[in-house]
């Protein structure tokens, strides 16, 4: 169950990534889109400062710096079409936002939890992903690559906190971790291999998706697990 707060701010949110969807869509409208993309993370960090203060401290910095380096990605990849050397920035970005999210994540592991079988799916589904990106990646082949096992590490460590955490908290990180693997695979494919039918508006809902169950699944930690 949401909390009374929580309803009031995914109501907010969800106005905000609807904007976002609409103006990013409309040529017209293309200005505000400039205000609404990097709204979603602002909105969410703000809540989460405001939410927080009865986590950890060293995990709610860690958590904190996963946003605003997500929020720098939004940026960075908002002015790709200015220079393509944003795009890289915005990887790089999203890369350290990640490997926060995986330390946030191991420090509340499980550690009798056994990981193989989930990691055994992620290893065929990066396969099968990387098969349509190779001939497209060139000189990106590297970064992509080292981007993949990172975001497939935060996958893996969000699988991990399985009975270390409230079913709730474990349930909903995980998910926002799927969506977030979603939302970069189809940026992926629709940057490096063809250009996918309304990819905008698919990586925007999976990304906000993603970050926004994370967030809430983290505020229901259960406090005596970590």
């Amino acid at each position: 169950m949401l909390t009374t707060s929580e309803k009031k701010f995914s109501s907010i949110y969800g106005i905000i990534v609807c904007l976002e969807l609409l103006t990013g869509s409309l040529e017209t409208l293309s200005a505000l889109h400039y205000i609404f993309k990097p709204a979603i993370l602002i909105s969410l960090l703000i809540f989460f400062i405001l939410k927080s203060n009865a986590l950890h401290k060293p995990l709610r910095l860690i958590i904190i710096l996963a946003l605003v380096f997500s929020l720098a990605g939004d940026v960075f990849l908002m002015f790709v079409d200015v220079s393509p050397n944003y795009f890289l920035l915005g990887l790089i970005a999203f890369l350290v936002a990640h490997i926060m999210y995986v330390i946030a994540f191991l420090k509340q592991r499980n550690k009798a939890a056994k990981p193989f079988g989930f990691i055994t799916f992620l290893m065929l589904f990066a396969s099968g992903l990387f098969y349509f990106l190779k001939d497209g990646l060139h000189d990106m082949l590297i970064p992509v690559v080292i981007y993949m096992l990172v975001i497939l590490s935060m996958s893996t460590a969000a699988f991990m906190r399985k009975g270390n955490v409230s079913k709730r908290s474990y349930i909903l990180v995980f998910l926002g971790a799927l969506f977030f693997m979603i939302s970069d695979s189809i940026l992926a494919l629709n940057k490096f291999y063809e250009p996918l039918a309304y990819s905008n508006i698919n990586i925007m809902l999976t990304y906000a998706l993603a970050q926004y169950l994370i967030i809430i699944g983290l505020l229901k930690l259960d406090q005596a697990s970590h």
